[in-house]
């Protein structure tokens, strides 16, 4: 089984300066003559993290990693303004332009994952391959699924937890709820109702109880949470499955969709989908392994992914 490369520093970091108030952080490791693949963190909200380096060989592999507008390092941090899925999308390409790639593998994960395919169906020509884990595909029935009814099914003590750390009434539209509660004024209220926000989205990317009331909330966990509900109130910025709908272009980039059968919060079906619309792509289903990335039958398939398309310029046959 195979596990994350050796740690390794970057080579170069900079900020990629827009024409907005965003600064978006880059960062450069690995050969700068081997093979350009750019990792596409999740959230929206999230960060890049050292780890994400080292599911590529560095010897083969020009790493290039960068924390999406107002996320991790990028400037000002819980921005809102000028953030949307389209200038996510703009960064990228301004991005490899900058590096002067001709082209790039995209590796993205959940909403990595869906920024990848939609970047790729934007400049599919720039794109020399596509690993995607974790399908989240964005459409209204994900949403309902992690917010709505769905996921709740299979963790009623932690969405009871949540719905009872609400203001009541809450009418039953919970993100209407916590669209009220984050963009008011009582703190107090704020960090209670986080703190089960959180839990919930631990548990149903770990599938393990999450301590979420020993954790510490600050300013910074109530803007990246504003972030996330966002996106998710402009239903990602992208129109109802605007994914699947435009698969046609991808069929000519070398694809591989892999995706833990244990996921909770981005289910299997949402893989299945992708792989009816890409056919040619390979598929591959992972038993025990569930959302994130960190899982060792996980790690094996990523590392093996880039792996193979460093050693064949795409994929064989699936696992």
């Amino acid at each position: 089984m195979k596990t994350l490369y050796p740690e390794l520093q970057p080579f170069l970091t900079f900020f990629l300066e827009t024409s907005s108030p965003h600064s978006v952080y880059v960062e450069q490791s690995g050969n700068p003559d081997g093979i350009p693949v750019v990792f596409l963190h999740g959230g929206p909200c999230s960060g890049t993290k050292p780890d994400h380096r080292r599911f590529f060989n560095p010897e083969r592999y020009h790493i290039i990693l960068f924390d999406q507008r107002a996320c991790g390092q990028s400037l000002p941090f819980g921005e809102l303004e000028g953030n949307t899925t389209q200038d996510l999308l703009d960064d990228m390409e301004r991005i490899r332009q900058h590096l002067k790639l001709e082209q790039w593998l995209v590796f993205g994960g959940s909403w990595g994952g869906a920024l990848a395919l939609l970047y790729a169906q934007h400049y599919p020509v720039r794109v020399s391959g596509l690993v995607i884990r974790a399908v989240f595909l964005a459409r209204q029935q994900d949403l309902d699924w992690y917010a709505k009814d769905g996921a709740n099914r299979i963790f009623p003590e932690q969405w009871q937890k949540l719905l009872d750390s609400l203001p009541d009434p809450h009418n039953g539209d919970l993100l209407a709820t916590l669209y009220a509660v984050f963009w008011g004024e009582d703190t107090a209220l704020q960090t209670r109702v986080a703190k089960e926000w959180l839990a919930w989205g631990a548990l149903t990317a770990l599938g393990t109880a999450y301590p979420s009331r020993d954790m510490e909330i600050t300013g910074r966990t109530f803007e990246q949470i504003r972030m996330e509900l966002n996106f998710a109130r402009h239903r990602y910025f992208i129109a109802e499955n605007q994914i699947l709908a435009r698969c046609g272009v991808l069929q000519a980039i070398p694809t591989r969709i892999i995706h833990g059968r244990q996921d909770f919060l981005c289910p299997l079906e949402a893989g299945h989908k992708l792989h009816q619309a890409l056919p040619n792509a390979d598929y591959v289903i992972l038993p025990n392994a569930g959302h994130v990335a960190q899982h060792e039958e996980m790690i094996d398939a990523l590392v093996t992914a880039t792996d193979d398309f460093a050693r064949q310029g795409g994929f064989g046959a699936p696992l």
